[in-house]
């Protein structure tokens, strides 16, 4: 699971942080990790209609989609283009190449992240959302 996560960092007023570390320390979570983990489950929990409507409406892919080299190759022998619209974790393999990917990938609307080389990233900067 920690190669599918990615960190972030969230700033607490020191009433919310001492809160959280009371709960920690009292034994209702094992640390602050676990604490906000739950508290954005709940959130997500509270919400997955929303969700589910949204991504739906958006025609988004909800989870992991992955785009092989011959992925890529498909579709440019198809003279098709890819429109990248994923909720979750996109990612590009790291044998594509800048050509084949500007020759392929249209657009990448990502919510969640989107996982390719740098030069991948640079080179479609102008096509991500």
């Amino acid at each position: 699971m920690a190669a599918e996560s990615e960190k972030i960092t969230i700033n607490l007023g020191p009433i919310d942080l001492g809160q959280v570390d009371l709960l920690v320390q009292e034994g209702f979570y094992s640390n602050r990790t676990d604490l906000i983990r739950t508290a954005i489950r709940n959130q997500l929990n509270q919400h997955a209609d929303v969700v589910k409507q949204t991504v739906a409406r958006k025609s988004l892919v909800f989870g992991i989609q992955h785009y092989s080299r011959a992925d890529l190759e498909t579709l440019q022998a198809a003279g098709q283009r890819l429109q990248i619209q994923v909720l979750g974790l996109a990612s590009i393999a790291s044998d594509v190449s800048v050509e084949l990917a500007l020759a392929t990938i249209e657009s990448i609307f990502v919510l969640g992240s989107l996982h390719a080389s740098a030069v991948i990233k640079t080179a479609l900067a102008p096509r991500i959302h």
